[in-house]
C-alpha cells in the first residue's frame, strides 16, 4: 500500500448538501476498495485560477489515502465518468511529502500568523478600557 493524495474540483451549482454527497461517494469509493482514509478536508467554495465550462469558482475537497496502485486508474475513471467533478488531480506521496502533510496538520506553518493574531488582540485590549 502506497500512500496518495487527490484533490478534486466539485461544479459550483450544487448546494452544500449536494457537494457532500459528492465527496462522500469518493471517499466511500476508496473505502470499499479496502483504501485507508488517512485524512480529508473540505476547502469550500473557492475562485478558480482560470475558468472551467464557463465557471470561475468551485468546491475544493482533499482526500488523503493510502492505497494498492492498481485502485488509482479505476479512481480516475470514476472521476471522468462523473459529470460533476470538473477537474481532478492524484498524486503519489513521498516520505518528504508525507512528513510535509503531517506537519501542515498539526499547525506548524500556521505559528507566524496565530503569534501576529495573538499581538492584535493583545494590542486591541490594551486600548480598550
Amino acid at each position: 500500500m502506497q500512500q496518495y493524495e487527490t484533490m478534486f474540483i466539485i461544479t459550483p451549482l450544487l448546494t452544500e448538501e449536494q457537494m457532500k454527497e459528492v465527496a462522500g461517494k469518493f471517499r466511500d469509493y476508496l473505502t470499499s476498495n479496502q483504501a485507508e482514509v488517512v485524512h480529508e478536508e473540505n476547502w469550500g467554495l473557492r475562485k478558480l485560477a482560470y475558468p472551467i465550462n464557463k465557471k470561475s469558482t468551485g468546491f475544493y475537497h482533499l482526500i488523503e489515502f493510502k492505497a494498492d496502485p492498481a485502485l488509482i486508474e479505476r479512481l480516475e475513471i470514476e472521476y471522468r465518468r462523473d459529470e460533476r467533478i470538473m477537474r481532478f488531480l492524484t498524486l503519489h506521496l513521498d516520505k518528504y511529502a508525507i512528513e510535509f502533510n503531517e506537519r501542515r496538520k498539526r499547525g506548524e506553518f500556521n505559528k507566524d500568523r496565530k503569534a501576529k493574531a495573538q499581538r492584535e488582540r493583545d494590542a486591541e485590549s490594551l486600548i480598550e478600557p
